[in-house]
């Protein structure tokens, strides 16, 4: 029984690496395609154009990393109230997650926007085979973020609190719907960006048809990937905590 029980928490532990990873990059991909990210990737691209006081992608994306760990911690308190527990181990394990997240969406934006010269390519009708690049990198960096999301609330070791309060909106509130539990938990996420294109003078960037389709199909894509990608994994869900509040 110990040798099944530490070969399940290696297996959570692999695929959450593996899912920060993807989900990080995949995050960055949707960025540097201009044409839209998910919907708190987006957000938190604006806050950082925001507290840069800057129109230029690439200044504002050197303050990335630490908006994005910032964005985190205040979700991961929003998320401890929602749970109705004083959670501070949870609440630790939200803050492993985002640092490395962060930091790592911070560092793959540049690769895929400079090195590979994504950002470069002409996403408009004047010039349609750029455009249909960018659109199908856009899905295909989106799908990664969705698939990303499913293998790491699946495993539930340490979780980005963005997508924790979905998981806990999912199935301590809305039964189990993953698509309804993503749309209610872009409520937070849709007034940052209101505010921050009011600051930024009316001016969005990476909100477009990235995020429309995101916000249509990401949690239809996650209920989808815990079902066909890597079906033997299944969710290790629990609510633990110290204290109720």
């Amino acid at each position: 029984m110990n040798f099944l029980k530490t070969a399940d928490v290696k297996r959570r532990f692999f695929w959450l690496v593996i899912s920060i990873i993807l989900n990080s990059a995949a995050n960055a991909l949707s960025i540097a395609t201009g044409l839209g990210s998910a919907v708190w990737t987006g957000s938190a691209v604006n806050l950082s154009h925001w507290v840069a006081h800057t129109t230029s992608p690439a200044i504002a994306n050197h303050v990335m990393g630490t908006v994005l760990v910032l964005y985190g911690v205040s979700v991961a308190f929003l998320t401890m109230l929602l749970s109705r527990h004083l959670d501070w181990a949870r609440f630790a394990r939200n803050i492993l997650f985002v640092v490395p997240f962060s930091y790592l969406v911070q560092w793959f934006t540049p690769f895929w926007s400079d090195t590979l010269k994504i950002s470069q390519l002409q996403a408009n009708f004047q010039h349609p085979w750029q455009l249909l690049t960018s659109v199908i990198l856009d899905i295909i960096g989106l799908l990664g973020v969705a698939v990303a999301v499913s293998l790491y609330q699946r495993a539930n070791l340490i979780m980005h609190p963005n997508d924790d309060l979905s998981y806990i909106l999912r199935f301590r509130y809305l039964h189990g719907l993953a698509s309804v539990s993503q749309w209610a938990s872009y409520v937070p996420p849709l007034i940052i960006t209101a505010l921050s294109c009011f600051a930024n003078g009316g001016r969005l960037w990476s909100f477009g048809f990235g995020t429309v389709w995101a916000f249509i199909t990401q949690g239809y894509v996650q209920g989808w990937s815990d079902q066909h990608v890597v079906p033997t994994f299944r969710h290790h869900f629990s609510f633990q905590s110290s204290k109720k509040l």
